[in-house]
């Protein structure tokens, strides 16, 4: 364990993969509460919904309608934040201008797929099992392989361990502009800002390289150079898998741990063990041991306040089209950032000092870690009471 004192006092605790820092205040969990509380979640929902946009054979919001599908499926989004195509917009060349240096803006391209992980409308990835999370995986992996550069390392690995681009509708051609990144993510729960509880993701793909993958891309290059070609995150999910005291899940190919620097109350990571640069490197034991390390944390967090536990998650990965130093310094991880704090009604915000100064968490991700190790088992509206 780490040492005792940091338990009851303040610290600071850095954070290697975005070169920042963040207060730990443990003492803190004593305080009592009497801030906004959400609404704990009791709704329960039907199978078939016919005013959802997303069930199999309903009409969505612009009128196109969607197939009898029984596994995944994957549109492009009826309201995508980028466009594939748009006015040109050419910055102004000149830049010995005060309003040059400082009134910035550059043009971005991009298409946003929207991802349904199962038929059902009442279920969550916490109520699927692995072998039903497997087809989202193959999903992702899919439109990855469908959009990376074929100059990329990794257009060779794709054409060796992954399916051929699917048929999806929206994952044919596209314009001639080669996309830099893509962010696959999902937000669960009003609380995080869905705007429909049917079971779906979201795949963001742009021209521009995104500030928070761009920030880990420099940290984790910027490892590889001062430690001799070391990858930083397969070093640290050999220290977590040695030291246990953070880790909440792990199997031959994925560990599930409270990051060392982690912000949210129960945030968590899902790192590969051996360096895997993106999706497309994984072999079907990969999928298999993935989709096994998605259902377990899910319903760890759904088990933890008894109720649909929202949050924020992501895949980082490779960008689409690097260099092959870029390449090569990324590891495969998947992000979770949920905001509930104490119970399934007391949230936590970032405001005040962490807006104006740094992240600060109460509880540590060592207690964090301990919790949620003690939520596994049956998810818990699954059993009879």
């Amino acid at each position: 364990m780490p040492d005792g004192t940091l338990d009851d006092i303040s610290h600071r605790r850095y954070n290697p993969l975005r070169g920042s820092w963040i207060l730990v205040s443990p003492h803190r969990t004593k305080r009592p509460w009497q801030g906004q509380q959400e609404a704990a979640s009791k709704t329960t929902l039907p199978e078939y919904d016919p005013s959802c946009y997303l069930c199999p054979s309903n009409r969505r919001a612009q009128g196109d309608t969607n197939p009898k599908y029984e596994s995944t499926f994957v549109f492009v989004n009826d309201y995508s934040a980028v466009k594939e195509e748009q006015a040109e917009y050419q910055p102004p060349e000149d830049n010995s201008t005060i309003s040059s240096l400082l009134l910035k803006a550059e043009p971005v391209t991009g298409k946003c797929h929207v991802v349904t992980f199962s038929p059902k409308h009442n279920l969550t990835l916490a109520d699927l099992k692995p072998s039903q999370i497997l087809p989202v995986i193959k999903t992702w992996t899919q439109l990855y392989t469908a959009h990376l550069s074929p100059k990329s390392p990794l257009a060779q690995a794709a054409g060796a361990t992954t399916l051929p681009p699917s048929s999806h509708e929206g994952s044919g051609p596209r314009t001639n502009a080669q996309y830099k990144y893509m962010q696959i993510f999902e937000n669960k729960g009003a609380a995080m800002g869905c705007s429909n509880p049917h079971p779906h993701g979201q795949i963001w793909t742009t021209t521009g390289l995104p500030e928070e993958p761009a920030a880990e891309l420099a940290q984790l290059m910027k490892y590889k150079r001062e430690q001799g070609g070391m990858n930083m995150l397969e070093d640290y999910a050999s220290l977590e898998v040695e030291k246990q005291e953070r880790v909440i899940f792990c199997n031959d190919s994925f560990v599930t741990v409270c990051p060392w620097w982690a912000t949210w109350p129960f945030e968590v990571m899902i790192l590969a063990r051996k360096h895997k640069r993106a999706l497309v490197d994984f072999y079907d034991e990969d999928r298999e041991h993935l989709a096994a390390a998605i259902a377990d944390i899910t319903r760890r967090y759904d088990n933890l306040f008894e109720t649909h536990f929202p949050y924020s998650m992501g895949l980082h990965q490779a960008p689409l089209e690097g260099t092959d130093a870029e390449i090569e310094a990324c590891h495969f991880h998947i992000h979770f950032y949920p905001p509930l704090l104490r119970n399934a009604t007391v949230k936590k915000f970032l405001v005040g000092y962490e807006m104006m100064a740094e992240p600060q968490r109460d509880i540590t991700p060592e207690q964090a870690a301990a919790r949620l190790r003690d939520c596994g088992g049956e998810l818990y509206r699954n059993i009879v009471k």
